[in-house]
């Protein structure tokens, strides 16, 4: 708990001073330093007499006991000052509503029937009144009435300030990474953990230290600069017209078109923290505690191990290759050895593992293995039912698959692979997993043990033992075109959601690194191409292979020298762009038509 406690702090940090924070920034900073009603307190002549006296800068100075007297100037004669503590209100504020609505939001939405986007317009409308209360102190008084009844006399002034934070929690929360996604979709199926809150908590906490220190320094200057006292009222109308134009810009996202202008610096950062293998470990498998055991087992290890019991099949939109397309229950399956196959049908890895697949149900079924396979989405695409059941008949896929389109069985056997197998015998309990491709011979033994030990008497065949080229070492990984997932690119630095003009780097690629050429749009699951699109990358592997979307030619170039020309048309497909007996290094370059989208290069 404690890293996922650090994972959500560093999340949070990076999340604070990344470019889609800066539009509020300068709210932040304003808000910290527009406290004039505290100072205005320690001034002579001001009023003391009792509840609800006016100030001269406007609003009210509101009090539930006689005004003491007031405190005697220092020794330079100045009157002293009360401190200002509107920064930690709107921090405090932020951090309650980001905390609270991000968990409970969805769940409280749904049980009153609002529009989902409720929360947006409440954060909007909490900008806007906070902006005019400090343009307009009647309507600084009004939303200062509610906090009139908190004893505590300096927390009853920062009641705007709070609301103000409020509101700016609930306005910044989509701009996040991984973590926030773990965060939101627990909240989303309203399973909430201690390990949730833990993360949810510390991820707030990470996005106020940035943010509290933006704000005390925007205090500081308005203590310190005399023209922030002297023209405090001024200050306050332009703190309050500021607001207001946030509000305004994110509500005809004007805003998100600034942020796609500036460079995403905290990219890299976010990646190597948020996306890394420590932090994908620990937010996968986070809604359900029922799967804590499987920690037990570790990935392809060299004999069966108890795991805990298996978890449901959970959150599937349907079935495919069972009778009338009905759901298959793992507790029907007890007394027979179940395989769990993590899949998606346009993933290459995913694909060369199918004919195995094939090869044990052939010779064990009789036996009492049982296959069921979890698909679970990479992209949306791969939701569609037509697609996913066109995909299974061309590779075969016979057994029943459950369609885990909200990741909902995939967190429960905190799997993060594509392919993974999972192992149950006749009891329940997982046994064995094996992450990703290869040892395909030491999956087999695990099936036949498992069913030996199920049934004592029974006659197995002979292990099928399908050649296996072992490719894993020293090939190319599977190379995602995502602005947020793509590795070993170089060249121009990514522009993400925006056309984008990029140039191929002077220097020779290197083995496994990838550039872009032309224009082209980053997105998060696919890249599109623009005029004169072309792609680099340099592999090792006997094929190269692209999922591609759209209408139009790529012309693949191998070493320089043209050779084959792709007709792609429709829904995303895999598409072979080389085909080598054995194993090459070579520099594979692609020239793609306007408006075809490229989603994730595969190698084999």
């Amino acid at each position: 708990m404690l890293t996922l406690a650090l994972i959500g702090l560093l999340g949070g940090l990076i999340t604070a001073v990344s470019p889609c924070i800066l539009p509020v920034l300068p709210v932040v900073f304003l808000a910290g330093g527009t406290g004039g009603k505290e100072d205005d307190r320690t001034k002579p002549g001001a009023a003391t007499e009792g509840p609800d006296a006016p100030s001269p800068h406007g609003g009210t100075a509101v009090l539930t006991a006689p005004a003491p007297a007031a405190p005697a100037p220092d020794a330079a004669g100045r009157p002293p000052r009360t401190r200002n503590r509107r920064p930690y209100a709107v921090v405090a504020g932020l951090v309650v509503s980001f905390a609270f609505f991000t968990l409970l939001g969805v769940t409280i939405i749904s049980a009153l029937g609002l529009p989902q986007d409720i929360l947006r317009y409440i954060g909007l409308g909490l900008l806007v009144l906070i902006g005019l209360g400090l343009i307009l102190p009647p309507v600084e008084r009004i939303l200062e009435k509610p906090f009139a009844r908190i004893p505590q006399r300096q927390v009853n002034k920062e009641g705007g300030a709070f609301a103000l934070g409020l509101g700016l929690g609930l306005l910044y929360v989509p701009c996040a990474g991984p973590v926030l996604a773990a965060i939101t979709v627990a909240g989303a199926r309203g399973e909430i953990s201690a390990d949730i809150v833990v993360l949810t908590l510390s991820f707030a906490v990470g996005t106020a230290v940035p943010l509290l220190a933006f704000a005390l320094a925007g205090r500081r200057v308005a203590e310190r600069v005399a023209a922030f006292r002297k023209r405090a009222r001024v200050l306050r109308v332009i703190a309050g017209s500021l607001m207001i134009v946030l509000a305004l810009g994110l509500a005809f996202d004007v805003t998100a078109a600034i942020q796609r202008a500036l460079p995403d610096y905290t990219s890299g950062v976010q990646k190597k923290i948020e996306d890394s293998d420590a932090a994908r470990q620990q937010l996968s498998g986070l809604y359900d505690d029922s799967n804590k055991e499987l920690s037990r087992c570790e990935d392809g290890a060299d004999e069966l191990r108890s795991c805990g019991q298996a978890p449901p099949l959970e959150g599937i939109d349907g079935w495919l290759n069972t009778p009338g397309n009905r759901p298959v229950d793992l507790k029907s399956l007890r007394g027979k050895v179940t395989l769990i196959d993590f899949w998606t049908y346009s993933c290459i890895n995913c694909q060369r593992a199918v004919p195995h697949l094939q090869d044990w149900e052939r010779a064990y079924e009789d036996a009492g293995l049982r296959i069921i396979g979890v698909h679970s989405p990479e992209f949306a695409f791969e939701k569609k039912r037509g697609n996913v059941v066109s995909g299974a008949e061309k590779l075969g896929v016979t057994w029943p698959v459950a369609l885990d389109n909200d990741l909902a069985t995939w967190d429960n056997y905190r799997n993060r692979f594509w392919p993974a197998k999972y192992l149950i015998d006749a009891e329940g309990t997982v046994r064995y997993f094996k992450f990703g491709e290869g040892e395909y011979d030491k999956t087999e033994k695990m099936i036949r043990e498992l069913l030996r030990q199920a049934d004592p008497t029974v006659t197995l065949p002979e292990p099928t033992g399908r050649a296996m080229d072992d490719l894993t070492t020293g090939r190319t990984p599977e190379t995602y075109l995502s602005n947020l997932r793509i590795r070993g690119y170089t060249g121009t630095p990514l522009v993400d959601d925006k056309p984008a003009v990029y140039r191929f780097p002077r220097e020779p690629l290197a083995l496994d690194k990838l550039s872009l050429d032309g224009t082209w749009t980053a997105g998060y699951e696919h890249f599109t191409a623009g005029p004169d699109a072309r792609l680099a990358i340099t592999y090792r592997a006997k094929n190269a292979n692209l999922v591609l979307a759209g209408t139009g030619k790529v012309t693949v170039v191998v070493d320089g020298k043209a050779t084959r020309t792709i007709d792609v048309s429709g829904s995303p497909t895999l598409y072979r762009l080389t085909d080598d007996k054995d194993p090459r290094t070579a520099r594979l370059e692609l020239r793609l038509d306007e408006g075809l989208q490229a989603y994730a290069f595969t190698f084999g």
